[in-house]
């Protein structure tokens, strides 16, 4: 069976009929990804644990004070970079580092959210961990959950995205918003399964004590 060959125009408006289709699935995505983002999550029961991944604003201060309201158990703030010790963070956040020191591991190996991932996968084994608090910035909650919900198929996940100023997306570039939702994407489809880590996979965390 022989197939009619495509002259180069009609090859041209073929190949510009699939990347416009393809933008535009990327772009009612996108829409879709801004309205779950804009969502407000109801407050979590208490659970095992808390983790927040780091790297924005108001992420730390958020998880750390959940923990002095005994939310949950345990923290890991995953992704702490430099020399950040317990006692700047909870003095960023108003609170005295002693009566939390114990319940806070800082992990220091994390420099991606895959590694935020894989990091808190060690964690949680480590300390029989069923359920979870997720910390972190309300565009890169979907991605977060994404990750963690491939290492921690049985851990019950429970969202706390910080919000700014309860605007979600007032405050965030639209070029950020569209960086996060294409690695979401890739995320989902299992990319970042495949690159290879720059974090060790079974992460040493330092606990604050």
């Amino acid at each position: 069976m022989t197939f009619p060959r495509l002259t180069l125009r009609q090859a041209l408006i073929g190949a510009g009929c699939a990347a416009g289709l393809a933008i535009l699935l990327w772009a009612a995505g996108f829409a879709w990804f801004i309205a779950r983002t804009a969502q407000h999550t109801a407050s979590p029961p208490h659970a095992d644990g808390i983790v927040a991944f780091t790297g924005g604003a108001e992420r730390i201060e958020t998880a750390l004070q959940l923990l002095a309201e005994h939310r949950a158990d345990r923290l890991l703030l995953s992704g702490i970079g430099g020399g950040a010790e317990l006692a700047q963070l909870t003095h960023r956040a108003g609170l005295a580092p002693a009566p939390l020191a114990d319940r806070v591991t800082l992990g220091r190996r994390a420099a991606t959210t895959r590694g935020n991932a894989l990091e808190t996968a060690a964690w949680v084994a480590a300390n029989n961990i069923h359920t979870l608090i997720v910390v972190t910035a309300y565009y890169h909650m979907p991605r977060a959950l994404t990750e963690l919900r491939r290492v921690l198929p049985n851990v019950v996940l429970y969202p706390l995205p910080v919000l700014a100023e309860d605007r979600p997306g007032q405050d965030v570039p639209l070029r950020l918003m569209a960086e996060e939702y294409t690695k979401l994407l890739a995320a989902e489809v299992g990319l970042t399964s495949v690159l290879p880590a720059r974090e060790t996979m079974v992460p040493r965390g330092d606990h604050a004590g």
